[in-house]
């Protein structure tokens, strides 16, 4: 029996990882295709010759790196502010008692459960009369909307875990508030604040909706749109084995990522999930 369940345990974790894995295989398998083989039947499972040439035609459009380099300032800049406002807010909800501190973290927790697309109307009226329209700006001041309220509910618990002995020795030693905060909190939280540095990045790297509604050039346009609006020799073709090496390219920084420091984003995600 107890073979039986394991032998079921290991067939299930086999089919998850194959739903998991076969996507990005297929989109491997396409970015190396001949654009004439790309919707052939019968399917060529492994291409048939193989070509970098996909590839090579994407990392040489300065167009897409443009794009790629909009999205690493785009994620970076979100990422910080987050971060920055994220842990400030987050250790007042997490270690100290006010009237209404339930009913404000219950929204943050809300405000991570709105579709985008609630409130695209009125962030594309406040981009627009604000003439953050098109520029970077305009996505790092909306990207925060989906990136900061996880920040501060993840890093609420985190703080709120930590022991307060070592707090309250330094008040005892004549620190003030925010030096306990910057000296002795912040650096105890760096496995919380690595988590949600990692998590919110990915988060806006992927993110396609506000960069869709938000900008009109490539001056602000970031990979993703670049990506949906590769176009061919015509209107009418879809290099599809471009679009899929555009995809394998920026899809591949984020899961180095995850796997280099997914130890310390399931250690943050479990500490800061448990009071101490």
């Amino acid at each position: 029996m107890k073979a039986l369940r394991r032998a079921g345990a290991v067939l299930l974790l086999a089919l998850l990882a194959f739903h998991l894995l076969a996507p990005f295989y297929w989109a491997v398998n396409t970015s190396l295709a001949l654009p004439e083989n790309v919707a052939k039947t019968p399917v060529d499972y492994v291409p048939s010759p193989p070509t970098l040439e996909g590839y090579r035609r994407v990392l040489g459009n300065p167009l897409f790196l443009r794009a790629v380099l909009n999205s690493a300032l785009v994620s970076g800049g979100a990422t910080v502010l987050s971060l920055a406002l994220g842990a400030a807010a987050g250790c007042a909800l997490g270690r100290y008692a006010f009237p209404g501190r339930g009913a404000v973290l219950s929204l943050f927790l809300a405000m991570t459960m709105f579709p985008q697309i609630s409130v695209l109307g009125a962030l594309f009226t406040l981009v627009t009369t604000t003439g953050l329209f098109n520029t970077p700006l305009a996505l790092i001041s909306t990207y925060l909307l989906t990136t900061l309220p996880f920040t501060v509910w993840v890093l609420s618990n985190f703080f709120r875990q930590l022991p307060r002995e070592l707090e309250e020795a330094a008040f005892v030693d004549g620190a003030g508030p925010f030096a306990v905060f910057w000296r002795v909190l912040l650096p105890l939280a760096a496995p919380g604040l690595a988590t949600t540095a990692i998590l919110a990045f990915i988060n806006t790297w992927n993110e396609y909706l506000y960069a869709l509604s938000f900008t009109i050039d490539e001056s602000a346009r970031t990979a993703p749109v670049a990506i949906a609006q590769f176009t061919g020799e015509s209107a009418l073709e879809i290099p599809w084995n471009e679009i899929m090496a555009a995809s394998v390219l920026v899809t591949l920084p984020l899961v180095l990522i995850v796997l280099l420091f997914q130890k310390h984003i399931v250690s943050g995600m479990t500490a800061g999930a448990v009071k101490g």
